[in-house]
């Protein structure tokens, strides 16, 4: 609640707010009882035809009452609106107060407005967009955008179910989306030529979008997920850099903060880059899996983001097979110890990684990943003991342990031995004596060997039991022949 009232958290978005893909309502700008405006300001002259040595201009807020409406670019001639986009540019870079509902309601309306026809302009094409225009939309863009985030929740404690807590939305949302929105059609507008708007849509201005991925708003996320992974398609000259940021934000999130709202959207978009890997891989590639992807297994968070990060994992193996073994071995280092939640995400994902593991790659970790599979089959947790046994429903995985059952079963037996004795769960029993019954058609000699070789460490195992008994059974008829004189009692 306290999170809440500090924040400032509104309702949660319902259907209409956005469609599937994060792109916000139809925009309409024919609509609406404002025709955009114009801001007689007495500081300010008026502008001229755009020239290309024009200097940044510093905006200031509009005095209350002067504002006026605009007409609509249909409405002047074409050799005018140049300098009417620049005007409209100009009214929205004014901020506005959202914390009050009641505050500025016409002068927000208007703005609302202006930024409807600015981004209906640019998505019909109906002109071309000077470069002295692209350099006032992006300063725009930027006045609005790039802003310090509300902090995080400080208590520590793990992400709530999105179906439980209402996450935080932000109040400017109405003027924001837009703002996005003329954004992403600047950067999939086909006239928008890269030599030009990279002058503007640069490395300063990338890394301070990437910021914003922390955003708690997640139809702001949506936004940033499509843009960033637009400007990667089509900003060549981008594509190291963007990939080294996200990296940077990667480890700072694993090593020093374990917090971060859009580590799943930077993932989905890194989903489509793996994607597009040429082959044979690029060092760089791998390495990025090694140091980045693989130890974003270790934060307890990682349900929030796990299926985006296996997506991205299994992308890897499954353009090159050889990797198979670096990735099963680097589950294997950060395996969950005490979170049984944790433990079963990955096994989900394991299995995927055998999907797509060639049997060479099997033989070189099938040792310790048996040794860590033996350990889940007798977990006490039963959907992690189910989720182990799970395994062996999946055809090419029983194909890769029948061909190294001489070195799996031994690993095993003692723990399908130790379930069938005493596992409380009748789902999970009835799951290994399957398993055990699939090693004896597989091999009976085999299976008899393990079953001897149990017997008798189980029978050494009793021996020691017993010798173990009988000398504190002699230790204690001494003490009892003593009568107690030397012992000490507690």
């Amino acid at each position: 609640m306290l999170r809440k009232i500090m924040k400032g958290g509104h309702r949660k978005p319902s259907k209409s707010d956005g469609n599937d893909f994060g792109l916000g309502p139809p925009l309409n700008s024919g609509s609406g009882p404002a025709n955009n405006v114009v801001v007689n300001h007495s500081s300010r002259a008026a502008l001229g035809p755009p020239s290309p040595h024009s200097r940044p201009t510093v905006f200031v807020s509009p005095p209350m009452n002067t504002v006026e409406p605009f007409p609509f670019f249909r409405d002047v001639p074409v050799a005018e609106r140049p300098n009417l986009f620049l005007r409209k540019l100009q009214l929205c870079c004014f901020h506005f107060d959202f914390t009050d509902t009641l505050k500025s309601v016409r002068e927000k309306e208007i703005k609302r407005q202006t930024l409807l026809e600015l981004v209906d302009f640019i998505q019909s094409g109906s002109g071309k967009i000077t470069e002295n225009c692209q350099e006032e939309m992006i300063k725009m863009v930027s006045v609005n955008v790039f802003r310090c985030l509300p902090p995080h929740d400080s208590t520590g404690q793990e992400p709530t179910d999105p179906e439980e807590d209402e996450p935080y939305l932000e109040p400017s949302w109405s003027h924001l989306q837009l703002v996005y929105e003329l954004l992403l059609r600047y950067v999939v507008m086909s006239d928008t030529d890269t030599k030009v708007a990279k002058r503007y849509v640069d490395h300063s201005f990338v890394l301070k979008l990437l910021d914003l991925f922390d955003s708690e708003d997640p139809r702001e996320r949506e936004y940033l997920k499509t843009i960033l992974h637009r400007i990667y398609g089509k900003f060549m000259v981008h594509r190291p850099f963007i990939r080294k940021a996200i990296n940077n934000i990667f480890y700072r999130f694993i090593y020093e903060t374990e917090r971060h709202s859009g580590i799943g959207e930077l993932l989905e978009i890194l989903g489509s880059i793996i994607n597009g890997f040429a082959l044979p891989m690029k060092e760089e590639h791998k390495l990025f899996l090694v140091r980045a992807l693989i130890p974003l297994h270790k934060p307890k968070h990682i349900s929030v983001y796990h299926q985006q990060l296996s997506y991205c994992i299994i992308q890897f193996v499954e353009k090159d097979y050889k990797l198979a073994d670096t990735v099963i071995r680097g589950l294997l280092k950060y395996w969950p110890v005490t979170n049984c939640q944790k433990e079963v995400l990955f096994l989900g994902e394991l299995e995927e990684v055998l999907e797509a593991t060639q049997s060479a790659e099997f033989q070189r970790c099938m040792v310790p990943l048996f040794r860590q599979i033996a350990r889940c089959l007798t977990s006490s947790h039963f959907q992690v003991a189910e989720r182990a046994l799970f395994l062996w429903n999946n055809e090419h995985i029983v194909s890769l342990i029948a061909q190294n059952r001489t070195v799996v079963l031994p690993i095993i037996y003692e723990a399908l031995e130790k379930n069938i004795q005493s596992h409380w769960n009748q789902a999970i029993h009835g799951l290994t004596i399957n398993i055990r019954k699939m090693f004896l058609d597989m091999d009976t000699e085999l299976f008899e060997m393990c079953q001897r070789q149990y017997a008798e460490k189980e029978s050494r195992a009793r021996h020691v039991e017993e010798q173990r008994e009988l000398t504190w059974k002699r230790l204690a008829d001494v003490a009892a022949q003593r009568g107690g004189e030397d012992m000490i009692t507690v």
